[in-house]
């Protein structure tokens, strides 16, 4: 299993985490999910992630493709403390650099997810949500079951399949 004990204050990622200029709006959070996926397809050939996903899901029988969802879900939900980002500043991180660090925001928790989950075949995709006149405010990961998108939000205690009530707008991207 993964070690999940506290890391050093004065821990210097290897990896960095991404800050750019991007627009307001709903072309500012296409073009932010286009650099999600990015990091996603990158993040699911990088060894780290890789050698966790096999960590994590080791103990389950074979072909138990429910089971890695809920083991990866719960790994990113309950193991990575979520953190904001800097005030006034979105930043994205990598899969590896959010390992590293056991922290980050929604959509670096949801980078992680969709990365662990990659890397052992499972498809995912990006769903950004939004509530009142301030645009999308939240993002989280989807995987395909069978025939059934599966929501996994990794930033409240819920199970597999739960998603938030009612957002106003949705925007999907595909990994």
């Amino acid at each position: 299993m993964l070690e999940t004990s506290a890391r050093p204050a004065t821990l210097l990622p290897t990896v960095p985490a991404w800050t750019v200029r991007l627009p307001d709006g709903d072309t500012g959070t296409r073009a932010t999910l286009r650099l999600m996926r990015g990091m996603v397809r990158a993040g699911r050939k990088h060894p780290a992630v890789r050698l966790a996903a096999l960590a994590l899901v080791s103990n389950l029988a074979g072909k138990d493709w429910r089971g890695e969802i809920e083991t990866l879900h719960a790994y990113v939900r309950d193991d990575v403390r979520y953190v904001r980002d800097i005030r006034g500043v979105e930043t994205l991180q990598t899969p590896e650099l959010t390992l590293e660090l056991g922290q980050g925001d929604c959509d670096d928790k949801s980078i992680l997810l969709a990365s662990l989950l990659e890397t052992i075949g499972h498809p995912s995709r990006f769903v950004a949500v939004g509530y009142g006149p301030l645009g999308y405010q939240h993002v989280f990961t989807q995987t395909l079951n069978g025939h059934r998108w599966l929501s996994m939000e990794t930033t409240e205690p819920v199970p597999v399949g739960w998603m938030p009530r009612h957002p106003e707008r949705a925007m999907i991207q595909h990994v």
